[in-house]
């Protein structure tokens, strides 16, 4: 699929059609998923200028943003959550707001992006003003602090009308309150399954135990059809796949997940941290173990993400 600003859209069995609608934002494309119901539904919404994007990709194929009844957030991040005010306030304020509980603290306060920063890969990168920058960056990029209507958990339905009607799948790891929607076999999961990392490089989990087993889930229970991810992730040889997957490249992409999360545990388990003089320190042995030599600075910095992660586990901290 092309970085169009919307592109082929797709008939699902219950009659239902879906259009992915992307937008740029610094190095890489945002992505929305409009699904054409009785009740029409937008999964994600990318930021505040993003989101600006929408309605006019909405009127490209003769839809209008006022009569988007549901906001479905994959979860909290902010490329996914940013824009949620401004589309919630371009439906007239009509359209009800869905997300995890887990996650809902990060719709509800541009503060809570901050502590988790903090809290956990802020530690690594060495940056005194770095809570400020996100702080910054969050103001900028989250249109508005919001109370979600509905808060789900797994095995919940929302109704399109119709007779569709979208399951909550929850696919903790990615963050804990990551859910995937069902839709006829066509299964939206945001940045859930990670394969080799989008444009880092390297994949991005805070629950390593959570991020396996919900891949196993995704592959040897919910079996989609069509995948949707959140960003162009990339395989084993660094090509990028598009966002739209179809079955076998589902399976691929989910085997490949499962397959580095593996060799990621391996290297975090047989290399301790040690704090050494380079940017990857202190888990500089396991970066040369696994062969990463990206920047591990770059925001959203997953490589101290994940191996962050891998060292509350090791020291049984409950993620």
């Amino acid at each position: 699929m092309t970085d169009s600003a919307a592109s082929a859209s797709i008939e699902t069995t219950s009659g239902a059609v879906i259009t992915p609608i992307a937008a740029p934002w610094r190095r890489f494309h945002l992505y929305s998923f409009y699904i054409d119901a009785p009740e029409p539904a937008i999964i994600d919404t990318g930021v505040t200028e993003s989101a600006a994007e929408v309605p006019a990709a909405l009127a490209a194929i003769g839809k209008r943003i006022e009569d988007v009844r549901w906001i479905l957030l994959t979860h909290g991040h902010i490329d996914h959550i940013g824009g949620a005010h401004a589309l919630w306030e371009a439906t007239g304020r009509r359209a009800k707001v869905v997300i995890a509980g887990a996650d809902a603290e990060f719709l509800q306060s541009r503060q809570a992006h901050v502590d988790e920063y903090v809290n956990a890969r802020g530690a690594y990168i060495g940056d005194p003003d770095g809570a400020a920058h996100v702080a910054e960056s969050g103001l900028a990029a989250i249109s508005g602090e919001l109370q979600p209507d509905v808060t789900v958990a797994d095995g919940d339905t929302i109704d399109l009308g119709g007779g569709i009607s979208v399951r909550v799948v929850a696919i903790p790891g990615h963050t804990p309150g990551s859910v995937a929607y069902l839709l006829d076999g066509h299964v939206f999961v945001g940045d859930a399954v990670q394969v080799h990392g989008a444009a880092n490089g390297f994949p991005g989990f805070v629950d390593p135990d959570g991020y396996r087993d919900s891949l196993v889930r995704l592959r040897d229970e919910v079996r989609p059809t069509h995948l949707y991810l959140g960003h162009p992730y990339r395989n084993r040889d660094g090509a990028p796949y598009g966002v739209v997957l179809d079955e076998a490249q589902a399976r691929e992409a989910l085997e490949q997940s499962i397959d580095l999360e593996a060799r990621v545990r391996e290297a975090a388990s047989q290399h301790p941290p040690v704090d050494t003089d380079s940017p990857h320190s202190p888990f500089a042995d396991a970066a040369a173990a696994l062969g990463y030599t990206g920047d591990p600075t770059l925001e959203p910095s997953p490589f101290f993400t994940t191996m962050h992660g891998y060292r509350m586990l090791q020291q049984g901290v409950p993620q």
